[in-house]
Order: C-alpha cells, then structure tokens, then sequence
C-alpha cells in the first residue's frame, strides 16, 4: 500500500479560498450589469410634468400680470425635453497566495457615477402661431362642451363669452369702472348655472346640419368668425352646438327655464337651441354668442387685479375693473405684495413685486384652471409637441 502525500498547507489554502474569491469577484462584475432605463423613466416622468404643469402656471401667471402693466404677453411652447444619463462603472480585484506563508488575502474595488444632462428646448408663438392661438376668438362649439364635464357654466361664460345675444359682459377697457357689463348677462348665467346643477340644462354637440335649411349659412358664418379650435364633421364638415332645455315636472326649474327662454328671446316652448357665433342671432331660435380670444380673456383677468393705489395714482396702470351687478368677486383673484406667502397655488415676481393666488381660494383655482385649459384648446396652431426621451446604457 503506497502512501498519498499531504498536500502542504499553502495549497490547502488555496483549495479553499479560491472558489470563493472567484466567487465574489463573479458576483462584482454581475453587479455592474443592470439597467437603469426602466426605472428613471419612472422618476423622471413624473417630476418632468409636475415641472412642465407649474412652469405653464407661472408663465400664464406672469402674462396676466404684464398685461395689467400693458406688457405684451409672450408664450413659449416647450417643444423639446431631453434627459441624457451617462454612467460609467470601473471594477478591480486580485488574489494574492504566498506558499512559503501563513496569510493569503483576496482584493477588490470598484466605483461608479451616473451624469444627468437635461437639455430644454422651446420656441416662441410668433406670427401666424401668435394670431391662431391669441388673437382669434376661441368658437362656441368649443367653449360650450366643457361644460358637459362639470365645469361651472356661468364661470366659463364670464371667461369667454363678451356677450350672450346683446346682453354684455364687462370689458376690460374703455368701457369705465363697471367695464360697461349688463346686469342681465349676469342673471342669465346665475340661472343657466342653477339649470346645470339640477340637470335640467345640457348642451348637444352635432354634426347634424341645423333644423330650418340654414347649415350653409351658418357654416360659413362660424368658420369666418370665431373660428378657432372649431371641430368637423358631418356632410358640410362643421359641428353644431346646442343649448338643450328639457322638461321638467319641477315648477321651480320649468320656472327657471322660462326666464332662461325669455332672456335668449326663445319661443316659450323651446327645448332646444342652436349656439352660433355673433354679436345678434341670424336666425330666430339661434342663441348668439360673441366670443374673445385668450388675449381678451387674459386682459379680463388682469384688469380686475387689485394693485396698490400708487400704481394706479402714478398712471402705471389704470383702476381695478369692479364686479357688476350680482358678482361679487373677481373669477380669479391675484394678491400682490412684497412679500410671498408660504401657503400659495401659483406666484411670479414683476418688477420687485409679487403677485401670487391662495391655495385656499378654491373659486380662483378652478377658474385659472379653466384659462389653461382654453388656452390649450384654442392653440389651433401647434410646435411639435414636447417630447421626452431618456437614454440609457
């Protein structure tokens, strides 16, 4: 029988620490290979519209204000987001066996770092962008089907309606402290806002031509005033909106309709009506709604902003637009002061004063809401949109 020799002790070391060591050297250079695509497109999504939604409030914020001060406003689209990462990873590690000694040892180390470059792109509404998306009057076929989603019909008309068939709205200039409004108009929207609340009041949106044999008419009409963000459709390619009134058991709101019919100049017995674009109706039965632009709604708004008196004294700007008849408030109300509040929803700062909207004033909240969503409804002229691309690995 022949006798095996002992392995000496170095090499018995080395049995027993080399797998190991290759072990976990495997498992450093694994854990350098992972993706970090999936999750900042997470992340960043998220943080990039909260940043894009409050930069738009602070730039709408900011152009109300400038038009207070007769400033013109600008708008800039951004069309482009880009978030670039970079990351670069370094991995070292060695084993070290003496076998004339006692000690062997393993080594290692490793480093990584991730770069974010964010690169912003935008571009300013100029020319025939500027005229479609502020200057030209937003159509009633657009405003009105807002009012099917909840909001308050008697505050959207207040936006963008500058009369409802000759009954006026206030104007935010040349028209004196009153801003020249009708206390009718704003009967009429107290009680189409008590029709909207009990369901006895919708609007229709139709490709339909218009009962009567006037769709021609009308349509020419409405794509050559108020045009803006007008949808198609239909054999003649333009929508109708309707007022609807539908009957009711209710005497009190079959009473409010009466008054809604009499101050529209509608048959008695009408349950429906056409909403067309105008200062006066064309056609008996039509309800004539004569619309503004962003840049009218933007300059209502800022006309009723409470300013100091030495601004108004100095001829800065002119005096704060009132409230007519049974409003008694502004739809949005701007604080200024030279101080920011913690507690706020929107602020921008204009000539080392700030102007900002309380958090807790839920009626202006709602209402400049309402602005952003017009002012996106009638950008009937578009950049390219912005578009967010994240590179990774």
């Amino acid at each position: 029988m022949t006798d095996c020799p002992l392995p000496s002790r170095p090499a018995r070391i080395m049995s027993r620490v080399l797998p190991r060591a290759c072990g976990l050297v495997g498992t450093l250079a694994l854990g350098g290979c992972f993706s970090i695509g999936p999750g900042r497109l997470t992340h960043d999504q998220l943080d990039y519209s909260r940043a894009l939604g409050e930069t738009q409030k602070h730039e709408m914020l900011l152009n109300i204000v400038r038009i207070r001060y007769a400033d013109p406003p600008t708008f800039l689209d951004t069309t482009q987001v880009i978030a670039g990462y970079q990351l670069s990873r370094t991995l070292n590690g060695g084993f070290y066996a003496y076998p004339a000694a006692v000690t062997s040892y393993l080594f290692g180390s490793g480093s990584a770092t991730m770069q974010e470059t964010p690169t912003f792109t935008y571009q300013p509404e100029t020319g025939q962008q500027y005229a479609e998306n502020v200057v030209r009057p937003i159509s009633p076929v657009v405003v009105m089907p807002l009012s099917l989603g909840g909001l308050p019909i008697d505050s959207l008309l207040r936006l963008t309606a500058q009369s409802i068939d000759g009954l006026s709205n206030v104007r935010a200039l040349g028209a004196g402290p009153g801003g020249g409004g009708s206390l009718k108009f704003y009967l009429l929207l107290h009680d189409l806002r008590q029709l909207q609340v009990a369901g006895a009041m919708t609007i229709r949106i139709a490709t339909d031509p218009p009962k009567g044999g006037q769709a021609d008419d009308h349509d020419k009409s409405d794509s050559a005033h108020g045009g803006t963000g007008s949808g198609s459709g239909g054999a003649n390619g333009v929508e109708h909106a309707f007022l609807v009134l539908p009957a009711t058991s209710d005497p009190a709101l079959a009473s409010i309709q009466a008054e809604v019919r009499r101050l529209l100049m509608l048959s008695p017995h009408a349950e429906e009506a056409e909403i067309v674009y105008g200062p006066y109706p064309k056609v008996p039965g039509q309800i004539a709604i004569l619309t503004r632009s962003m840049f009218a709604i933007l300059s209502q708004i800022a006309y009723e902003i409470i300013v100091p008196d030495e601004d108004v004294t100095s001829g800065r700007t002119p005096p704060t637009i009132s409230p007519v008849g049974i409003e008694t408030r502004p739809d949005v109300v701007v604080h200024s002061g030279k101080e920011l509040p913690d507690d706020i929803y929107t602020g921008v700062k204009y000539r080392n004063r700030w102007f900002w909207i309380e958090d807790s004033d839920f009626h202006s909240k709602l209402s400049f809401t309402m602005i952003q969503i017009l002012a996106a409804l009638a950008a009937t002229s578009h950049s390219p949109g912005a578009v967010i691309t994240i590179p990774a690995n």
